[in-house]
């Protein structure tokens, strides 16, 4: 993919002028110049890659009760103590989803005109691909722009976007009102359907057997031809898997408390397009063993072929070399900044190793010894005080006792502010000392397959109870069986066993879970919104753990760290304030 965008960049540059000595009127070509130049109509397309709302930074935890930013200026921090508004809003959406769409609606009005190539069939190939692709990556764009931008108005409706599907001009009416929520919400599915029916489900060797039932009557097409277009040296662009996964993400959202009663989506049918995705690697059989640390090394990441995706992995980025996110999260002794610190509240959530809560008589939780027998993940995924960032590096102290900067509040935009920092995500084989600037292998996933396990689970849970399983082969117990057996639970988990036939503590199970697997991956933020949580949810106070040491004792001290100031029009997002002074037809979240 990244050769791809350079390559068409390249051509761009190259094609913006008739010859090097004559260039165009104003250097500018006119969209009919991609009719013959199949590589100025992929760039098109192109942009709609570039523009991806995905992050590999937690950006959005730190305005969460999982997080806190040591940084006083990070906008995330300043939304989240009091300074959201519609002309200030981190989390927008907007310009870069509407831009994407913007690029796709003029590749889709100008792609059956593209000469692809010179054979016919391969030309109809590479036609259906590409706007298979744009349905697809319309269809996540628009699912992006409803999360951050849809919500109730003044008069009691709930709305999404304008929806566009054609492309703008100078000409146009921009002027155009919001669609409703439901009306976003079809039109979504619509394009996901139609991508459906134009992809591969993945790019890879095929054999004639294989080739799409559609294509048995074209003359001259076999797996050669067809594999010519779609193998797997196309892997890493969207692909059917990815937009089956895009749907049942979108149809989960749709089903939730915040948005139900503005849709007819049904936990039913948000179960259904979840099944369709697991069922394709066996349902439960298929959570992959090491997917709740896909991003280390011993993930499998140094054996990653080009575009290839590891068992847990729907969608990915590119793999880069890098050490960015560990220069901006190791602690200050292993040269690191420290931003983003996990909070106590988060660390409570972890479950201790026999299953229970730590608030559970059964659990045997000892507040003087609190990391002792804990859900494996805590140590996997928080650097806790006397552990390591990895193995071999020095002990991370953040005890008022410590030496060093890693100590709670020992130099500000540098020092923890919880008495923890992030190890999720973070490769321990990097030095970000300026010496040595050792980078690793990384990528951001897009996608990961637990993520949709938890989708099942919860419109499961929700549709047919704990342990019913609607006519699929798994129940929402199933799947949290799984992936508590994979994290380490061990004893036979016993506080599931206690839940299985109450539908609202497995809710909160399910909850609690999708916050421990997806922790630092930009879900908590817009998971407790969709959830419509209590607001004094929302607003809960970030904590964090003085731990101090007279003599041999350890003394451990809750802190109040940060408070949050949410009102309660924040379950959804503005518009943007300037869209709002210049469109009258445009009407503002109620709040806004």
């Amino acid at each position: 993919m990244k050769n791809f965008i350079q390559l068409s960049a390249i051509i761009l540059l190259l094609t913006a002028c008739e010859d090097v000595l004559s260039p165009a009127t104003e250097n500018i070509r006119g969209l009919d110049a991609m009719y013959k130049e199949p590589g100025f109509a992929q760039g098109i397309l192109g942009n709609a890659y570039i523009l991806l709302p995905y992050s590999a930074s937690p950006n959005t935890d730190v305005a969460t009760d999982d997080a806190v930013s040591n940084n006083i200026d990070n906008n995330f921090l300043r939304m989240a103590t009091g300074s959201w508004s519609a002309i200030d809003d981190p989390t927008s959406q907007w310009q870069g989803r509407k831009n994407a769409i913007q690029y796709l609606n003029i590749f889709l009005a100008n792609a059956d005109q593209v000469a692809w190539a010179n054979d016919e069939v391969i030309r109809m190939l590479f036609n259906d691909r590409l706007k298979g692709e744009a349905y697809g990556l319309r269809a996540l764009q628009m699912y992006h722009l409803l999360l951050a931008h849809g919500g109730w108005t003044q008069d009691g409706r709930l709305m999404g976007v304008s929806i566009v599907n054609d492309p703008e001009t100078p000409t146009s009416d921009f002027n155009k009102p919001r669609n409703t929520f439901q009306e976003c919400i079809d039109q979504i599915i619509a394009d996901a359907d139609r991508a459906l029916e134009l992809l591969p489900l993945d790019y890879k060797k095929f054999t004639d057997a294989e080739v799409p039932a559609k294509y048995a009557n074209v003359e001259g097409l076999g797996a050669t031809q067809y594999e010519r277009v779609n193998g797997e040296h196309m892997r890493g662009r969207i692909s059917g898997r990815i937009v089956e996964a895009i749907r049942a993400q979108v149809a989960l959202l749709a089903a939730s408390p915040a948005y139900s009663e503005g849709t007819n989506m049904t936990w039913e049918e948000a179960a259904g397009y979840a099944a369709q995705v697991l069922n394709r690697i066996g349902g439960v059989s298929g959570l992959a063993p090491n997917g709740g640390t896909w991003y280390t090394k011993d993930s499998g990441i140094e054996q990653l072929a080009s575009g290839q995706t590891p068992a847990e992995i729907i969608w990915r980025s590119d793999i880069g070399q890098s050490l960015e996110l560990e220069r901006d999260n190791f602690p200050p002794s292993l040269f690191g900044n420290g931003r983003v610190n996990p909070t106590q509240n988060l660390v409570d959530a972890f479950p201790m190793i026999n299953g229970y809560p730590i608030s559970n008589p059964s659990s045997d939780y000892d507040p003087n010894n609190p990391y002792a027998n804990r859900d494996p993940r805590l140590a996997k995924y928080i650097v806790l005080n006397e552990s390591q960032q990895g193995p071999g590096s020095d002990v991370i102290i953040t005890g008022t006792y410590g030496t060093k900067n890693d100590v709670i509040n020992r130099e500000k935009g540098f020092s923890t502010r919880t008495g923890y920092y992030l190890r999720k995500l973070l490769r321990s084989d990097v030095n970000p000392n300026g010496e040595f600037n050792t980078t690793q292998k990384h990528y951001t996933a897009r996608i990961r397959y637990t993520e949709i396990f938890l989708a099942y689970a919860e419109a499961a849970n929700e549709a047919w109870g704990p342990t019913g399983a609607g006519g699929n082969a798994y129940s929402a117990y199933d799947v949290i069986r799984a992936i508590r057996q994979r994290a380490g639970i061990t004893g036979g988990d016993g506080y599931l066993e206690s839940i299985k036939s109450d539908q609202i503590l497995m809710r909160q199970m399910i909850r609690n879970e999708r916050r421990l697997e997806l922790c630092f991956e930009n879900h908590r933020f817009r998971d407790i919104r969709r959830w419509k949580v209590s607001l004094n949810e929302l607003n809960e106070t970030a904590r964090g753990i003085q731990v101090s040491k007279p003599g041999n004792t350890v003394i451990y001290t809750p802190i109040n760290v940060e408070s949050r100031n949410y009102q309660q029009h924040m379950f959804y997002g503005p518009i943007p304030y300037g869209e709002i002074t210049k469109w009258s037809a445009l009407q503002q979240n109620e709040g806004w």
